[in-house]
């Protein structure tokens, strides 16, 4: 793989099955061996010495072929990333390798090796073990017709043997994105997401690692720090026993090291707390902030974390109405007066805090992405709604989140697009290998785990940011995973200024 961005080079998404075309001579297997690593490479040539007496055996050539055929089926069903070094002049074949990707959702990719025909001849010439002349003819033959058709048959690309990047989905079409963004600027705020407190072995260090990490996230440029409101840790970051801090308590240690970022949960789940109480812990927060609280509220969806703790965890619909009665209520709690509110499952006779907060209106966020009940509240009630996905995803989740806000007769720039998503930022190609080695999990696929965290360098993230940009986000939230020290949150600072 390439070590570095190179301007001229092409990112095709992983897991990708990546089909080589052309004569012989044409360069494709010094090509792959430059361009990959050995272990993605499914080499007919190879193969046939395997089950022959050399790679020139050819009457040991339908035995590699049918090797081939299995090891390639097994690796993309496995989703990964192949490289078929064969002539690839064959229509059948390259129908059936295409079939075979698409039937396990893999992206397909032909790389077509039009060397001229007197530098393949030259090539052949200078062997040791030279292709018959006849049969390298016929091949030349084959390829003038195949290069007219091969555009047309349904590979994702059809690309020339160019320097190749091969990057988690997220960052398949990054690169045009961070040109955009380069020539014409787009604003984006960022928040960081603290998801996991495990610093150190030494308890007593935690407080220095967070006031530490959260100086420096002010000096990156982040606009917002957020906290997971979880009591342990959830099983999609680490285990339960791992070190987890209250969220509202670490929010409060945390203005008192900054003084500018805002603060805030993503998301407190509507059944942990009394909910005038959690009006009365935010409204702290902004006073002790100076107004940069900011409230997250979702649904709730930890039944093992309730059952620990011994709470109740209702069924979905009376999760939903306790959560659209607290929209309702929250702000009462932040305003003048003291009025009496009765929901559907609420009642509160006295909706007082004093102090009122600093803010005039202390920003909600609603978080998830489901689109007939949350974004339907987020678009009634709340200030930002939060969601996951690809960028297909996100813009689809903002045409609906605009459709409620129509529906709810509100201006849909009043209902920001906030997405929260994990980055692992490398500072070019080799330092994202390294960061993918040290972290993923024992046996786990390097590909897979790199996609899981969207693995990529400086240049990647910012045009992934950029398509967010363009698809409707406000703000993105990232999440760390190589958060041990203030190191990523200095790589992050040259995403964040390519937005400013």
């Amino acid at each position: 793989m390439q070590t570095g961005r190179m301007e001229d080079s092409l990112d095709v998404p992983s897991p990708c099955l990546i089909v080589l075309v052309g004569p012989g001579a044409s360069g494709k297997s010094t090509w792959a061996a430059k361009s990959f690593p050995a272990e993605w490479i499914v080499s007919s040539d190879h193969l046939r010495a395997m089950v022959g007496s050399g790679e020139d055996d050819i009457a040991a050539s339908a035995d590699a072929l049918t090797l081939l055929l299995q090891i390639v089926t097994i690796r993309v069903r496995r989703r990964l990333t192949t490289v078929i070094d064969t002539l690839g002049l064959d229509v059948e074949r390259r129908r059936a390798w295409l079939a075979l990707a698409r039937e396990n959702q893999m992206a397909c990719v032909a790389v077509a090796f039009d060397t001229p025909a007197a530098e393949c001849r030259s090539r052949n010439q200078g062997r040791a073990k030279r292709i018959p002349v006849d049969v390298l003819n016929s091949q030349l033959r084959t390829w003038r017709r195949t290069k007219e058709t091969l555009a047309t048959e349904g590979f994702d690309k059809v690309i020339s043997p160019r320097p190749v990047r091969v990057v988690p989905k997220a960052f398949s079409e990054a690169a045009a994105a961070a040109r955009r963004q380069h020539d014409e600027p787009a604003g984006m705020r960022f928040g960081l997401h603290l998801a996991s407190f495990s610093f150190s072995r030494d308890r007593a260090a935690t407080a220095g690692h967070l006031r530490d990490i959260a100086e420096a996230a002010e000096s990156a440029g982040f606009d917002g720090i957020y906290v997971m409101d979880h009591f342990r840790q959830i099983p999609q970051i680490g285990r339960p026993w791992d070190d987890f801090l209250e969220s509202w308590t670490t929010l409060a240690y945390l203005c008192a090291h900054t003084s500018r970022v805002r603060l805030g949960t993503l998301v407190s789940g509507i059944t942990y707390r009394n909910v005038a109480h959690l009006g009365k812990i935010v409204a702290t927060l902004d006073i002790l902030s100076r107004g940069r609280a900011v409230c997250g509220v979702g649904l709730a969806w930890f039944k093992e974390e309730h059952l620990a703790y011994g709470w109740e965890f209702p069924p979905v619909s009376a999760r939903y109405a306790l959560l659209e009665d607290a929209l309702q209520l929250l702000p009462l709690i932040w305003g003048p007066g003291s009025p009496r509110f009765d929901g559907r499952v609420l009642s509160v006779p006295e909706a007082v805090c004093y102090p009122r907060p600093i803010q005039a209106k202390i920003p909600i966020i609603v978080g998830g992405g489901a689109e007939r009940r949350t974004l339907r509240l987020a678009a009634r009630y709340a200030d930002a709604a939060n969601v996951f996905g690809d960028v297909r995803t996100v813009r689809h989740k903002a045409g609906v989140l605009r459709r409620h806000c129509a529906e709810a007769g509100r201006d849909p720039e009043q209902v920001a697009l906030t997405h929260l998503s994990t980055a692992l930022v490398g500072a070019d190609d080799r330092h994202v290998t390294q960061l993918v080695s040290r972290l993923r999990p024992p046996r786990r696929d390097p590909a897979r785990f790199a996609e899981s965290v969207n693995a990529g360098t400086v240049h990647d993230h910012v045009g992934r940011f950029r398509e967010l940009a363009e698809a409707g986000v406000g703000e993105v939230i990232v999440r760390l995973p190589d958060l041990s020290d203030t190191e990523p949150i200095e790589r992050m600072a040259k995403i964040i200024a390519a937005f400013r």
